[in-house]
């Protein structure tokens, strides 16, 4: 399958780095304790209340198999332990890398019965993995969400030919997954029905990073364009195999959240303007503002400008280039630089983006499909660059952590003093 010339040559560059195969199992030993975040982190990135469960599972999808990781408020069975999530990272040419996270989720363990939780269908980037953001989906489902995390199973490529097949195949499949996998909770046709028992249809969110991203916005319900840039030498039977939106299940996404997301800069203008306008539903875009990846300038605030019938907001890392998704890892040391550039950023500390996106999508979340309204005063802020709010303090005054209050009205709720820097958040009603 080909791709357009220009884009091509940088999706190899920008998406060569995220090809991978992946492994993953339970630790069967004693685990060492799961990452607990530290007391610097803004206010809504810690744990919720509940004990975290999960099982994974695969779906069948007729022309191919895709992986499913769920993540949902549980009660352990005696027997359960903490997983330990395994990936093994090889791309041609490159040092094959095992990574490795101790996650928080027990298994085996059973849905908490007795209320229904929200769902949230979870989408990586290219080459990615159902456990690359495995942080973000435990703190969520112990926040009260069930998690539904994809393995979309990224076709691996050793030339410029099975490359252009493969990310041709992510262009067709991102979102056919991601409605594959909502039909199949809501319908309780996933193996653990279990787990969809418990599921709230009337309260549902799409989170994308990336190509995930891309998927999102589609299967929210904006159409894809067959003349666009990204498909202009798409054979005739692959421009048909494109996804369309299900309106009637677009209609029951309350909440969509863009990862850096894919699809907008020109060299893809995969969706018309008016169809971007036509998107009523609220939509939290984050991304680094050296993201040259997806074009940020010209593509990500393309998005906040053009979809105008949604509520939408913008959250901005000042100098982050595209990695500002995923687990923040331990790299083995002599580890190749395609790895690095992969799992980090050259200015911020994945952790500290790690707690802010869990913080800001808490919120983003809590308030579209919890309708609790009282989150809105973290997203808005009351001044759009962070390091431009105001808490005043006195000559020796020590604040000891506390974070900004009712009575810091200036700041960034949620925030420790001086803490909240490099960061932008935009924001737009619908009808703006």
């Amino acid at each position: 399958m080909a791709v357009q010339g220009k884009m091509l040559e940088l999706a190899v560059t920008a998406f060569a780095l995220l090809i991978a195969t992946d492994v993953r199992a339970a630790d069967p030993g004693t685990p060492k304790h799961a990452h607990r975040p530290s007391t610097e982190m803004p206010e809504l990135a810690g744990r919720g209340q509940h004990q975290v469960g999960t099982v994974v599972e695969e779906l069948d999808l007729g022309d191919r198999r895709i992986g499913l990781r769920l993540w949902f408020p549980a009660r352990p069975e005696g027997d359960a332990v903490r997983q330990h999530y395994r990936h093994k990272r090889a791309v041609p040419g490159q040092q094959v890398l095992e990574l490795s996270e101790q996650g928080m989720a027990l298994a085996p363990a059973q849905a908490l019965t007795g209320q229904r939780f929200p769902l949230i269908i979870m989408s990586h980037g290219y080459g990615g993995w159902a456990e690359h953001m495995s942080r973000l989906g435990e703190t969520l489902a112990s926040r009260g969400y069930v998690v539904a995390s994809i393995d979309h199973r990224d076709l691996p490529f050793s030339d410029v030919a099975s490359f252009a097949t493969s990310f041709g195949s992510v262009l067709v499949n991102r979102s056919r997954d991601q409605q594959a996998v909502l039909r199949a909770i809501l319908d309780g046709s996933v193996t653990n029905s279990t787990v969809a028992g418990v599921v709230d249809p009337q309260a549902i969110g799409v989170l994308g990073y990336s190509m995930g991203g891309y998927g999102a916005i589609t299967t929210a319900g904006v159409p894809l364009d067959p003349d666009a840039p990204a498909y202009r030498q798409f054979p005739r039977e692959a421009l048909a195999a494109l996804p369309r939106p299900d309106p009637a299940m677009a209609g029951q996404i309350d909440a969509v959240v863009a990862l850096a997301p894919w699809g907008a800069q020109p060299d893809a203008m995969v969706w018309r303007d008016q169809d971007l306008a036509a998107l009523k539903t609220p939509m939290l875009l984050i991304d680094g503002d050296q993201d040259d990846v997806v074009d940020f300038e010209n593509g990500v605030k393309r998005l906040l400008g053009t979809a105008s019938g949604s509520d939408r907001y913008l959250l901005v890392y000042r100098e982050a280039a595209h990695n500002i998704a995923g687990n923040p890892v331990q790299l083995p040391e002599g580890a190749d630089f395609p790895a690095i550039e992969f799992l980090t950023d050259p200015v911020w500390r994945k952790e500290r983006i790690e707690a802010i996106n869990v913080h800001f999508i808490s919120a983003f979340f809590d308030l579209h499909l919890k309708q609790d309204q009282a989150m809105r005063r973290y997203l808005d802020v009351p001044v759009p660059l962070a390091g431009a709010g105001r808490w005043p303090s006195s000559f020796g005054q020590q604040w000891g952590g506390a974070v900004a209050g009712d009575e810091q009205p200036d700041y960034w709720r949620g925030f420790q003093r001086r803490w909240a820097r490099g960061l932008e958040m935009h924001h737009k009603s619908a009808g703006e």
